[in-house]
């Protein structure tokens, strides 16, 4: 006979936090939301932590390398999406990791026998003023000088004219050498009075720029999640099938950490991949699985040896898993069971695993009852795919700027290798949506306003750190009614752009 859960399966929209006592130092400003991204011994450090409760999921529409530095810079980490080919993906690593913090790599490159118009084309593709002329025209050339919008009029100018003709050549400008601090390199900027800073190696090769602006926005975002080097943390997505072909070329271009993208992760296929990554990496190459909804799955992957572990099955906004095969969890009860596996395996190992809460996320506030639910941190698509950063199209639909957003299960990603069903995983039924999402701007003031919420709400629990929150938040199930007296009622809800006239 089936086994019957005896609670409902439960969604984070039907609980809502109790306050808890508020002292004086329990203040927003004083809330640490930093997390563990991976598993660590008691008593130890984690190798990888996140200063935010959040990762960009593996998706399309979702994480590319903008996105990936964008939120690195806010404290999170990005994991750069699978369903393309290893070389692509494996260059998107490999160019985030490019980027060191107030140091920028440098993809807009021309040769010094192009043309003004070549100039014109490469700034309408990459939408970047700054070039940088290589002997070659590619990113691995000796620079030979800059082009800036200060170097040319097109009104007044040949679009055959070559580059050469009107750039800043090298001998008249100031560089920097490879191994120069950001410290030293804004002190060159403003001794000189430069908008930027080419830094080149010993054969003269271009290896970074320092823009004025990107110094300023460094000093503005503590957050900065970083490797021993000052390069942003980026992760990426594999699957159960190319992995051995996959992950070497991931790790060769620098990735910090993977996770297995999977509908269901309670498979062979997942134990495999993991027990392959330990055999030829052992612990250094760190690696999370998924998705799991039980202690059952939650268990297995544990032992499996996987450094992090994913909850949720069927709860993001463009997911039809449930709907399709009948298959899930309620986000908020899923999370909670797992959560109490990974503290019951803690008790017996001493080895902690951090759970992600991935999908359920409708409103800012159901990222802190994820986290009072025992998640460590959320994975979050629709969430990010609203912003500017997203690899997606901004498109007009009815008048409105809105984002395309589709599911890895849709037939517009084609990502059939995240089914582990073995043989070829061919999918006959798709188990996501094409869809739009509101255009919110960028990533930075977005981020912000969410996380100013978390840490009011833990405020208000009187709690400042994410342990805290999990062993002393108050959590109470509220009825269908409840949540309707939560929202505006009774009132008809005044519209701006109506002007209302004394009578």
């Amino acid at each position: 006979m089936a086994k019957f859960c005896k609670e409902p399966s439960r969604t984070f929209s039907e609980y809502l936090l109790i306050p808890g006592y508020t002292d004086e130092n329990c203040t927003p400003d004083n809330v640490n939301l930093r997390t563990p991204l991976v598993k660590f011994k008691k008593g130890e450090e984690p190798a990888l932590h996140l200063n935010i409760p959040m990762v960009s999921a593996i998706m399309q529409a979702v994480s590319g390398e903008e996105m990936a530095c964008a939120l690195a810079r806010e404290g999170g980490v990005s994991f750069i999406y699978g369903s393309q080919s290893i070389e692509s993906q494996a260059a998107m690593v490999a160019k985030v990791k490019a980027t060191k913090s107030g140091f920028t790599g440098s993809d807009s490159n021309i040769s010094p026998e192009a043309t003004l118009k070549d100039v014109i084309e490469l700034k309408k593709k990459t939408g970047h003023s700054t070039m940088a002329v290589t002997e070659n025209g590619e990113a691995d050339g000796k620079l030979v000088g800059i082009v800036t919008s200060r170097d040319y009029r097109v009104s007044r100018m040949d679009l055959d004219t070559k580059v050469k003709e009107f750039m800043t050549p090298f001998d008249k400008l100031i560089v920097g050498k490879e191994d120069i601090t950001l410290s030293e390199a804004n002190d060159l900027i403003w001794d000189h009075k430069l908008n930027q800073l080419p830094v080149v190696d010993d054969k003269q090769r271009l290896k970074a720029f320092v823009f004025r602006k990107d110094y300023a926005s460094h000093k503005e975002n503590p957050n900065e999640l970083l490797d021993d080097q000052k390069r942003y943390i980026v992760g990426a997505g594999i699957n159960t099938r190319d992995y051995q072909e996959r992950v070497p070329a991931l790790v060769k271009a620098g990735v910090d950490v993977l996770c297995i993208d999977s509908s269901e992760g309670y498979s062979c296929w997942q134990a495999k991949t993991l027990q392959w990554i330990r055999d030829t990496y052992g612990d250094r190459v760190k690696v999370g699985a998924g998705n799991v909804v039980d202690e059952e799955g939650f268990r297995f992957l544990a032992e499996a040896g996987a450094d992090f572990i994913k909850v949720g099955i069927g709860g993001g906004s463009i997911c039809i898993t449930r709907e399709q095969k009948g298959i899930g969890r309620g986000q908020a009860t899923a999370t909670l069971e797992v959560a109490q596996a990974r503290d019951k395996y803690f008790e017996e190992t001493g080895v902690y695993i951090p759970i992600c809460s991935d999908g359920g996320i409708v409103h800012d506030y159901h990222i802190t009852l994820a986290l009072a639910f025992g998640a460590d941190f959320v994975m979050l698509g629709r969430y990010f795919a609203r912003f500017k950063e997203a690899p997606n199209n901004l498109v007009s639909v009815n008048g409105n700027y809105m984002k395309e957003y589709w599911g890895e299960g849709s037939a517009r990603a084609r990502n059939w290798q995240r089914y582990d069903v073995g043989g070829e995983g061919k999918m006959s039924f798709v188990e996501g949506v094409d869809s739009y999402v509101p255009y919110a701007g960028t990533l930075h003031e977005n981020v912000g306003l969410t996380l100013s919420k978390v840490s009011h709400t833990m405020c208000n629990c009187g709690c400042l750190t994410i342990p805290d929150l999990q062993k002393n938040a108050k959590v109470t199930l509220v009825s269908s009614t409840s949540i309707v007296e939560g929202g505006a009622h009774d009132v008809v809800v005044r519209d701006e752009s109506f002007d209302a006239k004394p009578q």
